[in-house]
């Protein structure tokens, strides 16, 4: 048996109804640079858009997303960032722009808020955390507590449950499976 690749993920597309909308959005307001515009056969926009010089692109916007799709298949995006006070600071910058539904929430692993962008579209935000518990989990939290007390809850909760153990550990154990399974 052959092995296979060593594939690692590096982008997603999303078809749009109002490319002006969320092109908005993830530029100014999530911060994403554009790398290429243009349109393919078909005529097709597409908005390849990064926030990684090593990526030419994370994101694509492509227009033509039907009005009538009654059921949206992206369950979330996600973006990791470095601290509880870099959450913090994106939750208080999407409020300034009217964002008003957030999800926030320990995962035991991870703390994440959600959103929606203005497409509907599930948006998380997270950070890790020092530790690892079976997925799913999750408790809320609420960012207008300190650093402190956010991970001393956290650390409290994740002490009881299954799988608990730190995330240095996880990693390598994952590392590891993968290795093996590509052998």
């Amino acid at each position: 048996m052959s092995s296979r690749p060593n594939l690692q993920f590096a982008h997603m597309g999303i078809y749009v109804k109002d490319m002006a909308k969320m092109f908005d959005f993830y530029t100014r307001v999530l911060g994403f640079q554009v790398s290429d515009d243009g349109v393919v056969r078909g005529g097709t926009r597409l908005v390849f858009l990064t926030l990684d010089a090593n990526e030419h692109h994370q994101i694509v916007l492509a227009d033509g997303r039907p009005d009538d799709v009654a059921f949206n298949v992206i369950n979330q995006i996600s973006f990791r960032t470095g601290s509880l006070d870099d959450l913090r600071a994106m939750k208080e910058s999407l409020e300034d722009e009217g964002v008003q539904e957030f999800r926030q929430v320990s995962h035991g692993n991870a703390w994440s808020i959600y959103f929606a962008d203005p497409e509907d579209n599930r948006i998380e935000i997270f950070v890790d955390s020092p530790w690892y518990i079976d997925q799913p989990a999750g408790e809320p939290i609420d960012l207008a507590e300190s650093n402190e007390a956010i991970i001393a809850a956290t650390k409290s909760h994740v002490q009881t449950q299954p799988g608990y153990g730190s995330l240095a550990d996880w990693r390598s154990e994952m590392a590891k499976t993968l290795e093996d399974a590509a052998s």
